[in-house]
C-alpha cells in the first residue's frame, strides 16, 4: 500500500487508514514517538509463546534549546516501561502488542541521525529469568501451570488433557522451558495476554478465521508438501513401575483425522507412494499407559502438521495471528483450504508501510487419495 495507507480488518470494508502505529508508554500514547520518530517496527509471535517487538527510533533533535540526544534521560524510554503497539482507523484500532522494555540498542549511522532501537518481550520472559531444580508431586499438567502461574502474579486459563503424573522433574530448567516441554508432550500450547496465561490444545484455541484470496488480500504466498519428515506411525515404549508391565502404544492417521478437512495425510501419501515409515520411542523413565499415548499422539501430530507448511504476505492485517485459520483461495486444488497460523510477523517501515507476513501449517493436501 505504499508508505502511508494500509488495509483496514474486514469490519470496516474497504476503508483505509494511516500506516503510522499508535505507540504507548506506561498506558500513555507517545504521539510524537509514534509520528515523527519512528523508523521502523517488528512484531513477532509464535506458538512458543514470548511475543517480542523492536522498534528503532531517531534519536536526535532539538531539547532544552539546542541539538541533543532525545531519549537519553529515561523519561519516555526506560527499562521495564509497558511499550504497546496498536493498528487501525482512529477509533477503532486495535491492540498488537503489549510487553516491557528489557533492551535499548543505540545506532550511530554515517549519513542518518542516531537512532535508538528498544527491544521489548511479554511476560512470559518472567518465566524464563531463573532456572529451577525441583519435583512435583501426584500433579497433573494443568496444576503444575496454574502453581508456576501463580508464582508469577499471573492468572491462569487452562484447558488441557493429561494423566496424573506421580513425579514431574524440572531439572535445572527455566519455569518457560519447563513449561513449554510440559504444553509439548500434551500437544497444547502456552501463551500470555496481559497478565493471563493460557494453555490450551490446539483444538480448543482459536483467534478466529480470515479468508484470504490470492492476487487481491494475499499479495504472496510460497507452500511446501514434504514427505521427509512424515512418519506412517510412531510408537512409545516403555515400562509401567505400578503395573510391573512393559508399555508399547502407537498412534496414527486418526490422532489427526479431525484436522484432515477431507486433504490427504503426509502419511498416507507416504505409504501409497514410498513406503510405511514408522518411528519408535523408546522411554527410559517409569511411565503409565495413559501418559506413552498422549506422548505417541503429539509426537504424531507434531510431524503430521508439518506436512504441508506455507509462507505469505498480506497489507497489514491484525486479524493475523498465531491460532487464527487462514483460509486461502485461488491457489489450485492441493494448496486451497484452511490453514494453521504458527508464526505472525507485523512490520512497519518507512519505505513499505505496514505489512503483515505469516508461516502456516496444516496436515492435509487437496485432491483426490
Amino acid at each position: 500500500m505504499g508508505k502511508v495507507t494500509a488495509m483496514a480488518n474486514a469490519t470496516a470494508g474497504s476503508t483505509y487508514f494511516a500506516a503510522r502505529p499508535t505507540l504507548r508508554v506506561d498506558g500513555d500514547i507517545q504521539q510524537l514517538l509514534g509520528e515523527s520518530q519512528l523508523q521502523s517496527l517488528l512484531v513477532e509471535e509464535t506458538t512458543l509463546g514470548l511475543f517480542r517487538c523492536e522498534a528503532n527510533f531517531i534519536n536526535s533533535g532539538t531539547k532544552n534549546s539546542g541539538v541533543d540526544f532525545l531519549y537519553f534521560d529515561r523519561q519516555i524510554l526506560d527499562f521495564g516501561k509497558v511499550f504497546s503497539v496498536e493498528f487501525g482507523p482512529p477509533g477503532s484500532n486495535g491492540p498488537v502488542f503489549a510487553g516491557r522494555i528489557t533492551g535499548i540498542e543505540a545506532h550511530y549511522p554515517v549519513n542518518r541521525p542516531p537512532e535508538i532501537q528498544i527491544l521489548a518481550e511479554d511476560r512470559l520472559q518472567d518465566l524464563r529469568m531463573e532456572r529451577r531444580t525441583r519435583s512435583f508431586e501426584n500433579v497433573t499438567d494443568t496444576d503444575v501451570i496454574n502453581q508456576i502461574a501463580s508464582q508469577h502474579g499471573l492468572t491462569a486459563q487452562v484447558q488441557v488433557d493429561g494423566p496424573t503424573y506421580r513425579t514431574l522433574v524440572q531439572a535445572n530448567q527455566s519455569d518457560l522451558a519447563f513449561l513449554r516441554e510440559r504444553t509439548t508432550a500434551i500437544d497444547a500450547e502456552l501463551w500470555v495476554d496481559n497478565r493471563t496465561l493460557y494453555a490450551q490444545n490446539r483444538s480448543r484455541r482459536s483467534a478466529g478465521t480470515v479468508t484470504l484470496t490470492y492476487k487481491k488480500e494475499l499479495l504472496e504466498f510460497t507452500v511446501l508438501a514434504d514427505l521427509a519428515h512424515q512418519r506412517t506411525s510412531v510408537r512409545v515404549s516403555g515400562w509401567n513401575v505400578k503395573d510391573k508391565q512393559a508399555i508399547d502404544v502407537e498412534a496414527g492417521e486418526s490422532a489427526i483425522q479431525a484436522e484432515l478437512n477431507g486433504g490427504r495425510s503426509g502419511s498416507a501419501v507416504l505409504a501409497r507412494t514410498l513406503a510405511e515409515r514408522r518411528e519408535r520411542v523408546v522411554i527410559s523413565t517409569p511411565i503409565s499407559q495413559q501418559e506413552a499415548q498422549k506422548m505417541a499422539e503429539a509426537r504424531y501430530r507434531a510431524r503430521a502438521r508439518g506436512f504441508v507448511r506455507g509462507q505469505g504476505v498480506v497489507t497489514g492485517d491484525i486479524r493475523v495471528r498465531v491460532g487464527t485459520t487462514l483460509v486461502l483461495k485461488d491457489l489450485g486444488l492441493f494448496f486451497d483450504g484452511p490453514y494453521y497460523v504458527v508464526l505472525a510477523r507485523h512490520t512497519f517501515t518507512l519505505d513499505d508501510g505496514f505489512h503483515t507476513t505469516f508461516d502456516v501449517e496444516r496436515p492435509g493436501l487437496g485432491g483426490q487419495p
